[in-house]
């Protein structure tokens, strides 16, 4: 029965998720390996090794199934090419842990959207798979954190004492009046924003020092403009219902100017972190009931793809962004 399935032509959506996960995959292991060759805690070293070890057998198995199935594997990412192992450090041993478990959270969606998107046994299994082994990665990156005293909690509410319901529609509508106090969604929301975004700050700072390319380095200056804007309208928000607002990461990059990635790597991860602000600032409009919650992650999200454009032509225009898989164009088939 495997046997038989594994004949039927993998979708759309199981394509879209491989493809995109080996070109993820090829371009952390490249970082991680960095990371393993810089880092000097003991007790984090492990996380990483345990990190690469994933990234390492997800190209491997993808691989596998693009060759099976005919399909062409990405050029992806290299070490060698696309970082240098004997570079400087440029980012602290504590800041790599954190880097790991946000990104081990952010593999969590996307893995169970890709569970989601697959049809066929084979892929649906490999994809619960890298989902149990992303919960285990968060887990072991968790715990280190809380133990070193590095895990940085959410605000804590009052306990619901009784079961209320709401009575006026001032309760979402106002934008310009006075404000009720955030609802627990709103505050995890604003506050998972703010860090996301702190983490993206300090990644732009290192890749800022040693960016060889001039529009690439402007490029990611403006990213700190629109990141450090956002963290201040977020904490904001929290200040505003006197909820403690979450500390950046700036202080845990190094002053090296060395090159340490290329900048088509650099370019490939900004891109991806942009992508996930556009998908969580979505979420949390749909969890913010407050209107003028839902005005300004509207706003901020049409800024951050405005943003995108501009990283989609430097790519483009160095030749760096790989095209996806894509349906024929049969009108340039019948043309030929």
């Amino acid at each position: 029965m495997e046997e038989m399935e594994t004949q039927i032509r993998l979708t759309a959506g199981e394509i879209a998720q491989l493809w995109v996960q080996y070109l993820n995959d090829s371009a952390s292991k490249c970082v991680l390996t960095y990371f393993l060759e810089k880092a000097e805690d003991d007790e984090i070293k492990p996380i990483i090794e345990y990190a690469l070890e994933l990234s390492d057998s997800h190209i491997k198995i993808i691989s596998s199934i693009l060759t099976e199935e005919k399909n062409v594997v990405p050029d992806g990412f290299r070490i060698g090419e696309d970082v240098d192992l004997t570079a400087p450090r440029l980012y602290s041993d504590g800041f790599i842990l954190n880097y790991i478990n946000q990104m081990s959270k952010v593999g969590l969606t996307l893995y169970g959207s890709a569970v989601a998107a697959s049809v066929r046994n084979d892929i649906k299994t490999y994809y619960m798979n890298c989902l149990t082994e992303t919960m285990e990665l968060y887990k072991r990156s968790t715990e280190l954190l809380l133990s070193k005293g590095l895990f940085i909690r959410s605000p804590s509410l009052p306990n619901l004492e009784k079961v209320e319901y709401v009575k006026k529609q001032w309760f979402m509508l106002d934008v310009f009046g006075e404000k009720r106090p955030l609802v627990a969604a709103e505050v995890d929301n604003l506050f998972a924003n703010m860090q996301r975004n702190a983490l993206g700050v300090a990644v732009l700072i290192g890749f800022s020092q040693v960016a060889q390319d001039k529009d690439v380095k402007q490029f990611f200056l403006k990213g700190l403009e629109i990141g450090n804007k956002h963290i201040k309208l977020f904490r904001g928000k929290l200040e505003e219902s006197k909820l403690p607002a979450p500390m950046g990461w700036d202080s845990e990059i190094t002053n090296s100017t060395t090159q340490t990635f290329s900048d088509k790597l650099m370019m490939f991860i900004t891109s991806g972190l942009i992508s996930m602000s556009v998908g969580y600032y979505g979420t949390a409009v749909s969890l913010s009931p407050r209107g003028d919650l839902t005005s300004m992650y509207n706003r901020l999200s049409l800024e951050v793809q405005l943003y995108s454009e501009d990283g989609a032509n430097i790519l483009i225009k160095n030749g760096w962004m790989e095209q996806p898989p894509m349906a024929s164009d049969r009108d340039e088939l019948i043309r030929k």
